[in-house]
């Protein structure tokens, strides 16, 4: 399947901003399933400091700065890339959960050490007896390590509500556990925060999901939009995404732009500005089916 992704990022304000030091997530992430075609990132106004590079986790990224007085900031990412569906998986067919906490202790091989990362606490995902009470129903003893992930996603999008006025970046997970509410980045910190309680490894994924319209309604520019899911390491099948917000191992609709160990990893576009007094912020997004 091939797409055509164009993000535009708007940011406009009150007054002048006389510099400004940007990182942005927005070309997309090489891996076995998903080749990037073209990638281009334009800055408008055109900055003074321009550089591309890839992070700790394999992602690429753009750094910029704009020298010059500026009250609007436009950030354009087009991307082209071509996804195959990755190999189906049955989870039952995994080792038990046990047997992967086992691996991670004992097993010196690269691909296990680097998943030993994702089982540590980050910016916004703290370990707690209240996430580990959530997650235990699903790891049963003995139960295959993906079986009890996919058990544990669909008791996610059973039991909570999707609500985009619901939450901010900064809410914590204790009280997404106590309002059952959120968006796509809540219900990944969620899984990861569970996942991680045991001791195992599951890591961000941010991309972008393509929309499809009810038959006969054309598709709206612009409605799409970034989309999260979260990904866990098995050490027989390696890294297997799921989406708690649709309950669904992602196939070839799922496009993925960066890896993190949560959001603040893999934010679209942060940075820093000197002036500027109050600002709005708009972002649009147009997934586009090429093939």
């Amino acid at each position: 399947m091939k797409y055509r992704i164009t993000h535009i990022t708007r940011y406009s304000y009150s007054e002048p901003v006389s510099l400004c030091h940007n990182l942005a997530h927005l070309k997309l992430r090489s891996q076995p399933t998903q080749t990037d075609i073209n990638s281009q990132v334009r800055i408008d106004p055109l900055p003074s400091v321009s550089r591309e590079f890839r992070d700790y986790f394999g992602n690429q990224v753009n750094y910029f700065a704009v020298q010059q007085p500026h009250q609007k900031l436009t950030i354009t990412s087009i991307s082209e890339v071509n996804i195959v569906p990755p190999t189906p998986i049955t989870p039952v067919l995994d080792q038990s959960w046990e047997t992967v906490i086992a691996t991670l202790d004992q097993n010196l091989n690269e691909d296990v050490l680097e998943a030993r990362l994702f089982t540590m606490d980050s910016l916004y995902i703290r370990t707690n007896t209240d996430l580990l009470d959530y997650a235990l129903p699903s790891f049963v003893p003995e139960r295959p390590f993906l079986e009890c992930v996919a058990d544990l996603m669909t008791r996610i999008y059973k039991e909570y509500t999707y609500d985009p006025n619901s939450t901010s970046i900064g809410t914590p997970l204790d009280e997404l556990l106590i309002n059952k509410r959120g968006v796509c980045q809540d219900f990944a910190h969620l899984a990861i925060g569970c996942i991680r309680s045991l001791g195992l490894p599951a890591r961000y994924v941010s991309g972008y999901l393509e929309t499809i319209p009810p038959p006969g309604v054309p598709k709206l520019q612009g409605a799409d939009a970034s989309h999260a899911w979260f990904s866990v390491y098995s050490p027989t099948m390696g890294w297997i995404d799921f989406d708690p917000t649709n309950n669904i191992i992602p196939n070839d609709q799922h496009i993925t732009t960066a890896v993190g160990r949560d959001f603040s990893d893999v934010t679209p576009v942060k940075g820093v500005s000197y002036g500027g007094g109050t600002h709005s912020l708009n972002v649009s997004v147009d997934v586009e089916r090429l093939t």
